[in-house]
Order: C-alpha cells, then structure tokens, then sequence
C-alpha cells in the first residue's frame, strides 16, 4: 500500500485540481504521467449542460479520429448473403445472422463495436437488453445501421469513436494511447471537441460545455480551458 500511495503522490505533484490549463499543457502533464507498464488510453472528458432525461437534450454521435485510437477493434455485422460477404472483405472480425445472434443471447460477446444492415434490425433487435447497456446497439444516427457496411467496419477499424452523453451530462471517449505524439493527441481531442458541439442538442440551455478534462488510465486527471479546445 505505501508503495502505491507513492506512486500515486508521485504522478499527481505538479498538478493543480483547481486550475485549468491550455490543452497543449495538459497533454504534456498527462503524458509526463502515464508511466505504467502498458500504453495507457488517454481519455477526454467533457461535462455539458444537458440533462439527458430529456428527449430534447439527448447528445449522441460518432467521429472519425484523424490519428486513431491506437487500439485494436473488433467488429461484428450483422448481415446475410452478399453484405456478409462485403463486411468480411472489409475486415470484419464476426459476421452472421441467426447464428450470431444466439451466441450473444448465451452472453458471449467477443466484440468491441456492431453493426448491422437495416434488414437484420428486426432480429438484432431482441438483443436490446443485452446490447443496449453496452453502448453498443446498431443506430442509424452513428451509422451503425447501413447497407455500406464495408465502409462502416473501415471507419470504425480507422478510428471512428461512439459518444453518447450519460446521466450526469458527461460525455467521455479514449481518443489515442500515451505513445502518441501531443500533436497527435491534440488533433483528435479537438476532433472528438468539435463533434460533440455540432450534436448540441435543440433542448440545450445556458452554457453547453462546462468543463473540460483529459487524463491517462491511471494518471490523474488535468483540468482544460475550454477557450483552448475552442469550446468555450
């Protein structure tokens, strides 16, 4: 335990939780920090005046990172006959039908991201309750729910990032891995920024974005200046 209560003293001095930083500067801070013995995600955070219960205040929405993720995805579509076989050429990891959907309903779910052509939707939708609490039910709105289903499992082998506000108005993503570049990590954080504030919802009131922060899987997290991210 002191070993840990060290390591954690050690990786939050020269932070202050109550000052917000330029964006250049907290990536810098983030990466000094992320000194575990795997490549940390780096993840941004963003806490926005909506309240989610409401229909008209819903945030929701995908973005192609220009860097990636720097994580592996696997993709599962579901689809029959000449669609399976272009998500197949597309790289996709799993590919069916009834056969797929019963090895979800057994609870086994070896995937990261699904999609599905509008004709499956009828039968992908029995899997509600087990997808849906995942984040990962096919949605046309994100492009989930396509008959380009080749382009849909290269944007999201690419780099193509799913948000979807949560019930204290955060929406959060990994947008790249403490190896990249701050150039790298600062293109995609505003990307991810930029994204969120074209979904403002019509039922958004006062200020949108309130606060701003990055941090690394076991790093501390650093407080933005939104003016920074260009959100403010």
């Amino acid at each position: 335990m002191a070993k840990l209560a060290k390591r954690v003293q050690k990786i939050r001095e020269g932070i202050d939780p109550t000052k917000l930083v330029a964006l250049s500067e907290a990536i810098t801070l983030v990466k000094a920090r992320a000194i575990a013995k795997f490549d940390e995600t780096i993840e941004v955070a963003m806490n926005l005046g909506v309240d989610p219960r409401h229909a008209d205040q819903m945030v929701r929405g995908v973005v192609n990172l220009p860097n990636g993720t720097g994580r592996t995805v696997r993709v599962a579509v579901f689809a029959r006959g000449a669609k399976a076989d272009e998500a197949k050429a597309a790289g996709a990891d799993i590919v069916g039908a009834e056969d797929l959907v019963e090895i979800v309903q057994g609870g086994k779910i070896d995937f990261d991201r699904c999609i599905a052509t509008p004709d499956m939707m009828p039968l992908v939708g029995r899997l509600g309750k087990v997808l849906g609490p995942r984040g990962m039910m096919p949605n046309p709105k994100v492009g989930t729910v396509t008959m380009d289903v080749a382009g849909a499992v290269k944007a999201s082998k690419g780099g193509a990032v799913e948000f979807r506000v949560e019930k204290a108005g955060i929406v959060h993503a990994g947008i790249g891995k403490a190896s990249f570049d701050a150039a790298a990590l600062e293109e995609n954080i505003r990307a991810f920024a930029d994204a969120v504030i074209k979904a403002k919802p019509a039922g958004a009131k006062g200020n949108y974005v309130k606060r701003v922060a990055i941090s690394s899987t076991m790093g501390p997290g650093v407080k933005i200046d939104p003016s920074t991210v260009n959100v403010a």
